[in-house]
């Protein structure tokens, strides 16, 4: 076996191992009952999560699970405490949850057909458990950003975002909230599943206005997950 085979070998080793890691953090209901909801396991702490599979936005994918993994096992490198965070397409609220348990002033955004269910799982997970209240609130990708948070007085330290890139007409509308959301000192987090080209055609244009690192690829699970700032940043320090 040449070096090259043999690399691959290891990298889909750990690549399945990490996917293993991620995934046994979930489980589900022993029993079915009338509501369908999926748990997460944070530092020993359960996590339930309420779905809705009659909207596409209020079930758990695994690109939340596999974010929510990296915060949890990476606090030296991102530490959330007191950073001021910022979730899009929140969908059923994992990450938002996670992150405040982590200790982040949390604004957690999605459409307002999903906000109940987001607003539910976020408020029934962190009560009596965080050092901040999350918010939860509407936000529509696109112009609204502008006026919803203006740069002056709204500045995030981090964006989370997981599975908010798929067959939608609103990746223009997605790309310029990501543009007017990441200010100087922002970090992306972005966990990312690639069912299609057009994902593909995402990436590359977001590498345009963003440096981009990636931080996990899972092959097995169809994800990555990438940090990004700002290339207008990199520039001025480099000046």
């Amino acid at each position: 076996m040449d070096t090259q085979q043999s690399k691959a070998k290891e990298e889909t080793a750990v690549d399945a191992e990490l996917a293993k890691a991620i995934m046994a953090r979930c489980f589900h209901p022993s029993l079915i009952g009338t509501e369908a909801w999926e748990g997460y396991v944070f530092s020993d702490m359960e996590i339930r999560i309420k779905e809705s599979t009659d909207l596409y936005g209020a079930v758990l994918w695994p690109s939340a699970t596999v974010l929510c993994h990296f915060l949890e096992t990476n606090r030296d490198k991102h530490n959330l405490t007191d950073q001021n965070v910022i979730e899009l397409g929140a969908g059923t609220g994992l990450v938002s949850v996670v992150s405040s348990l982590l200790g982040a002033k949390v604004t957690s955004t999605d459409l307002p057909e999903v906000l109940g269910n987001l607003k539910y799982n976020v408020m029934r997970n962190t009560k009596d458990r965080c050092k901040y209240i999350p918010l939860v609130t509407e936000l529509i990708w696109g112009p609204e950003v502008e006026q919803r948070f203006p740069r002056a007085t709204h500045c995030f330290d981090y964006i989370l975002a997981a599975d908010v890139v798929y067959a939608h007409p609103y990746l223009e509308e997605l790309m310029d909230t990501f543009d007017h959301l990441c200010q100087e000192n922002t970090q992306i987090l972005w966990a990312m599943r690639f069912r299609l080209d057009r994902e593909n055609c995402f990436v590359d244009r977001f590498r345009e206005r963003f440096h981009v690192e990636e931080l996990y690829d899972l092959p097995s699970l169809s994800i990555k997950l990438y940090r990004a700032w700002r290339k207008d940043k990199r520039m001025k320090d480099q000046r």
